[in-house]
């Protein structure tokens, strides 16, 4: 079971000069798979809930206890074993459904490797998907949004030799039945691979990331570990399946727990009510779920006393959002920093930093992972406080991209190393700010100009409830830096009056010159603002440019 939190003292306030962090041995990993974590829950809490599909209509709850998600689990996996061999691939495309989980462990318990699709993917990039990691089955929901997922797996079979078979949730499906109990289940390790996860991309095509049991377990357990929830808790989850918010260190890291797992879709109301009924502690989401949930009309009525810790995945926090989260919910508001390559977290807040530390910060590194910023051009460590790369080594890194050696071989290096792509700094106790992509940083005339100093600036403005900085092409200065703007409920856009509020906070080189607004914000299935589609938005003119503000001066 997973010990109470007992922070090293020494860990915590660490000085450093050097932005390296030294890996925290103090927490021991375990040599264990997801099926062992789950036969270890059903023996220690078998009557506790474990599994719950989080539904509209309470009385359509289906409920079941780990000593019944372990037989059924089993059951799936000896099913599953009697079709396919250790090592092959199984795709599951489909929203979150309390059976997604049930799915899952039941392939990693076969020795299969779970592929996971987004099921909003178009038919080209669910092919693209199926084709590239060879998935010999695909287990797939009838329908996402209004669309047949059904018919579209159908029309793509001629171009998929590999897929072998297509599956449903459905009580019919051959994965709930039971003529293959005596299937005998194969021997999985600790390092096999459990998960394929595809880059969610802010840029470029998806590549594979191959994630093992030990990775995909221990990362969830140090997560779960530093929330300092009590056993047993209730998590409330609407972060995607597909993701690892949904399938790692949710469905994972509540095994840990011996928590009651829901699973949910993101509906502000249904969350709300969901929160009301089944008085979760622990709800997992990302900064615009949260803003979602505060600004519903009925939140100011709704017991949310309940929630002991919201989590803000994948993201760095504007002192803004901290304070309108934890005054409005009543609750502490965690953010983390992390990475699908890295099989989930990377840094994460403690349940007792200052408020000060969660909304300038990510958090600390996590037991057992060496994490250091270079200089990118260099490669050298930089001292704390300056800007560069995130590298990470230790356990958690990925085992490589999918049938993709050279680009596994650019990602990890001869040392070890994970390059992350992410830009930020490390303070000198080792909290990490994550300031965007390499890609992503702006470079006006001879001027790096990092987007999160400027985002973390403009949502402190009363009519801004989401900004996103980008820079787009500029015949003058190469690029120029523009503001992507949600307007806050009931608020009128006054660019004039945004660029005002910068201007008494930021160098004048910072300040966007070009405002759009947006109804919302894409995302990748992590919340992280896909900048690449804001530029093609604005390249395509399919979102309303308002007035430029300060254009006259360069």
């Amino acid at each position: 079971m997973s010990p109470t939190i007992d922070a090293s003292a020494t860990t915590r306030s660490r000085k450093l000069t050097q932005s390296l962090w030294e890996a925290d041995y103090s927490v021991p990993l375990r040599e264990v798979t997801i099926g062992e974590l789950l036969r270890e829950a059903a023996a220690d809490s078998p009557d506790t809930t474990a599994l719950v599909a989080g539904v509209a209509d309470p009385a359509a709850r289906t409920r079941w206890t780990y000593r019944e998600l372990l037989a059924l689990t089993e059951q799936v996996a000896r099913n599953l074993a009697a079709r396919y061999e250790p090592g092959d691939r199984l795709a599951i495309w489909a929203p979150n459904v309390a059976e997604w989980e049930i799915v899952q462990f039941g392939a990693v318990m076969a020795g299969l490797i779970v592929v996971a699709i987004n099921p909003a993917y178009t038919g080209p990039e669910l092919s693209y998907a199926l084709s590239q990691s060879g998935a010999v089955g695909v287990v797939v929901a009838d329908e996402y949004r209004g669309r047949n997922l059904r018919a579209v797996v159908d029309e793509l079979r001629g171009e998929l030799p590999a897929l072998r078979d297509v599956m449903g949730f459905d009580t019919r499906s051959p994965l709930w039945h039971s003529p293959h109990a005596d299937a005998t289940l194969p021997n999985v390790r600790p390092d096999d691979p459990a998960m394929i996860l595809y880059t969610s991309g802010t840029t470029g095509n998806p590549k594979g990331a191959v994630l093992t049991h030990q990775a995909l377990c221990n990362n969830s357990h140090l997560f779960g570990r530093r929330l300092d929830l009590p056993q047993e808790s209730v998590w409330l989850n609407c972060m995607p399946m597909f993701h690892l918010g949904g399938s790692a260190f949710g469905a994972i890291g509540a095994v840990w727990n011996r928590a009651t797992h829901i699973i949910t879709i993101f509906e502000p109301e249904l969350m709300l009510d969901l929160i009301e009924s089944e008085r979760p502690a622990f709800v997992p989401s990302v900064p615009t779920m949260a803003l979602a949930m505060m600004e519903h009309p009925t939140f100011a009525d709704r017991d949310v006393s309940s929630v002991r810790v919201l989590m803000a995945g994948g993201t760095t926090l504007s002192p803004e959002i901290v304070r309108r989260v934890e005054r409005d919910f009543g609750c502490a508001f965690i953010p983390c920093y992390g990475q699908t390559e890295a099989s989930g977290v990377i840094a994460q807040a403690h349940i007792d930093d200052s408020l000060e530390a969660k909304s300038e910060r990510a958090g600390q590194p996590l037991e057992q992972v060496e994490v250091k910023v270079v200089d990118p051009a260099t490669g050298e460590i930089v001292p704390c406080g300056e800007t560069g790369e995130f590298y990470l080594r230790g356990y958690t890194t990925l085992k490589e991209y999918f049938r993709m050696p050279d680009a596994t071989a650019a990602t990890i290096d001869d040392d070890g190393w994970l390059h992350t792509g992410d830009l930020g700094i490390m303070d000198e106790q080792g909290y990490v700010h994550v300031s965007g992509r390499l890609k992503e940083m702006i470079i006006r005339g001879a001027e790096n100009i990092y987007p999160r100093e400027i985002e973390d600036v403009l949502a402190e403005h009363p009519q801004i409830s989401e900004i996103a900085i980008v820079g787009l092409p500029d015949d003058y200065l190469g690029e120029q830096v523009c503001g992507f703007v949600r307007l806050s409920p009931s608020a009128t856009a006054d660019p004039d009056d945004w660029f005002a509020f910068a201007r008494q906070r930021l160098m004048s080189s910072k300040i966007p010159r070009r405002w759009f607004l947006v109804d919302t914000m894409p995302t990748t299935p992590s919340g992280k603002i896909q900048k690449f589609r804001l530029r093609e938005l604005a390249d395509q003119r399919e979102i309303i440019e308002l007035s430029a503000a300060g254009s006259e001066s360069h």
